[in-house]
């Protein structure tokens, strides 16, 4: 059974505007990890593998853009299944394809093969996406526990809990594991062996997955609100009142953060100056609960409105929209001149990053609450009836035996 999500002092943001306060940094040791066995090995210190989709929209700044695009067309190559459906966003390296499901469990199924390497019992449904570094994969569940575990043989090395969900997924930089919960709390851990290191406090769920760059933490909560949080000390250093709740987790660039919001728009806020830069809000009032992808002064978000959006970075004005079947819940991703999205009507499609138009597409029948995960020569999504798919682009596929 599910943790209860949060107090009942946590749904004020509902109905009440926040006043705006700074939560202030605890440090703590109230709530320990805890080891899954006395023989556990501490996690060494986080680093990705060379190549892959390691993380929840690639990277810390949480652009989701790669430079190189796809070729086309993409050709699946095998398909894993997972009971009770797939909400997280797989996660990719030199040896598998990570992905939590709504039973519980981490998968991790190999790359080539799509054999199943393992599988590792978390507490409760897996939303969050799962952190990939040298020797651990770390991901959250809806019970409230963040779990690190072994990534050669799916042992568990430590879990640190948390007062409510964790759908937020972990990010990282240096000795910091940072991630949200729906305890409406911002926490950062120590990565080898899960102590916390600090603890904000906001006034509503923490639902996306906080930003990194350059020593600070951006996060958009629940409470109508951007932080900005010194990794380091947890001290928050600012915080910009947008109003209204958000599911979207920020992307970074140029001193900006780009967001999507359940208030049908889509925000553009400079954190050198502490204000909104520009808001966006489609011909039809949808809310955004997709995350953005920046690239070549874009901003690409899908929207509950059946479209993909293509903003100027700088201004917030519409390039193009693709139309699409249903609503569009899941992260695109750019690859090179590509943008990759899938859609609740479950397709996967490929547009054009000039245009908008369409290059390829893929109906696996069932809808998409995951986003893609993209390497340079994989594409990897899982559909809400559980199923996997795993893609590959046809010069990768050269010289194999068929």
């Amino acid at each position: 059974m599910s943790r209860p999500p949060a107090t009942t002092a946590a749904l004020i943001w509902l109905l009440l505007a926040t006043d705006g306060r700074l939560a202030q940094a605890q440090s703590a040791a109230t709530t320990p990890a805890v080891p899954v066995a006395s023989s556990a090995t501490l996690a060494a210190s986080p680093a990705v593998p060379a190549s892959g989709w390691h993380q929840f929209r690639g990277g810390g700044a949480q652009t989701a853009s790669l430079p190189a695009a796809l070729d086309l067309p993409l050709t699946l190559v095998w398909t894993g299944k997972v009971p009770e459906g797939i909400e997280s966003t797989a996660a990719i390296d030199e040896l598998a394809v990570y992905v939590g499901g709504l039973d519980g469990y981490l998968y991790a199924f190999d790359r080539e093969s799509g054999n199943q390497r393992w599988r590792y019992a978390c507490k409760d449904e897996i939303k969050s996406s799962p952190l990939v570094t040298q020797d651990t994969v770390y991901v959250g569940d809806e019970f409230g526990v963040l779990h690190a575990v072994d990534k050669a043989t799916g042992t568990g090395r430590w879990r640190f809990a948390a007062e409510a969900s964790i759908t937020s997924s972990p990010n990282f930089e240096g000795d910091r594991l940072v991630f949200g919960s729906y305890d409406s709390a911002l926490y950062a851990l120590r990565p080898q062996d899960g102590s916390l290191l600090w603890k904000v406090e906001t006034q509503g769920y923490v639902h996306g997955t906080p930003a990194i760059a350059d020593g600070k933490v951006y996060s958009s909560g629940c409470d109508g609100t951007l932080r900005t949080v010194d990794l380091a000390t947890g001290r928050v250093e600012q915080a910009i009142e947008f109003g209204g709740y958000v599911s979207s987790s920020p992307a970074l660039e140029k001193g900006r953060a780009y967001f999507g919001t359940m208030e049908d728009s889509v925000l553009a806020v400079d954190t050198l100056r502490g204000a909104i830069a520009w808001s966006f809000r489609p011909e039809r009032a949808f809310p955004f609960a997709s995350s953005p992808a920046l690239a070549r002064g874009l901003v690409i978000i899908g929207g509950r409105d059946k479209r993909l959006h293509a903003l100027r970075a700088q201004d917030g004005s519409e390039v193009w929209s693709h139309a699409r079947r249903a609503r569009i819940d899941s992260s695109p991703v750019v690859a090179g001149q590509q943008v990759v999205a899938a859609d609740r009507a479950g397709t996967i499609f490929i547009l054009d990053l000039e245009d908008g138009h369409e290059l390829w597409s893929f109906d696996t029948g069932a809808g998409f609450a995951a986003s893609p995960a993209v390497t340079e020569d994989l594409l990897a999504i899982g559909n809400v009836d559980g199923a996997l798919f795993v893609f590959r682009a046809p010069a990768s596929q050269e010289g194999e035996t068929p």
